[in-house]
């Protein structure tokens, strides 16, 4: 590693960490693929150990003596760009608190049928925007056994700084990867031999013990965007719906909270 000391916050170096979007570090033609930011020592130890591959890192002064052991870790000649707190918050526009973060290559994305293979419970998340949520929901996944995550086309990214920080890093730990746009998304989990169960307020909805009790051996646990739940359409391709019995005059809950409702149920032994 190269260790550059820098106190100016336009120096040209430090452009993947001005202000970037999600979609402006996905976006950028070099490297291939874009990039993402991790932020913390504990997210960008569970990147490395994943084997993801960072472009450069961004440590603040008082903060590197306890970053060597990450830095350590790191294969191949890596830039470590050690600022003052006052530079590495005007780059990136909030205040780092954690000290360090890393501007890492993003992998390639598998196929579904990979990700897929050996699933035994899969999460599917429809179409979710609050990036909080997102990685609330691969914390549940790891947390309580899911085997796999699949997202749509329109869902929040699981690589964004937020969604990566709430989920504590565990989005390096379960697979997941993209599902195709329109009626091909669950096409694509019938193909792989997952039973859709989709989590939603309906009549005729299987209450969420019920199904629990016998479930089937493979299952895709789909859930929807915050406020509308699933589209009609994956509520029509659905092989089950599933409810969660509710009291208190509560008709649901917070998406992310429902999915560790419903994972802790269908827990495998």
């Amino acid at each position: 590693m190269r260790t550059i000391r820098i106190d100016e916050a336009d120096d040209a170096r430090l452009a993947d960490y001005r202000h970037l979007t999600d979609v402006a570090l996905r976006r950028i033609s070099e490297p291939a693929g874009g990039l993402y930011i991790a932020e913390s020592a504990k997210v960008i130890r569970r990147a490395l150990r994943a084997g993801h591959r960072p472009r450069s890192v961004l440590v603040q002064e008082k903060w590197l003596e306890d970053a060597e052991d990450i830095l350590a870790a790191v294969d191949g000649e890596v830039d470590v760009y050690v600022v003052p707190a006052a530079v590495a918050e005007d780059v990136t526009g909030y205040a780092v608190h954690r000290g360090v973060l890393a501007a890492m290559h993003r992998p390639p994305e598998l196929s579904v049928a990979e990700v897929v293979r050996d699933a035994r419970l899969v999460v599917v998340l429809e179409d979710i925007v609050d990036h909080t949520n997102v990685g609330a929901a691969f914390r549940s996944a790891a947390a309580l056994g899911a085997d796999a995550v699949l997202v749509s086309a329109r869902c929040a990214d699981p690589l964004y700084r937020r969604s990566v920080r709430v989920s504590m890093g565990t989005v390096f730990q379960v697979p997941w990867t993209r599902l195709p746009e329109g009626p091909a998304a669950i096409a694509a989990l019938h193909e792989a031999g997952l039973h859709v169960a989709a989590l939603a307020l309906a009549d005729g909805a299987v209450p969420l013990d019920e199904f629990a009790a016998h479930p089937p051996e493979r299952i895709a646990l789909m859930l929807g965007a915050e406020g509308d739940g699933l589209s009609r359409r994956a509520l029509a391709a659905a092989d089950t719906v599933v409810t969660i019995p509710m009291g208190g005059d509560v008709d649901s809950l917070n998406v992310a909270a429902a999915s560790a409702v419903a994972l802790w149920a269908l827990r495998r032994p």
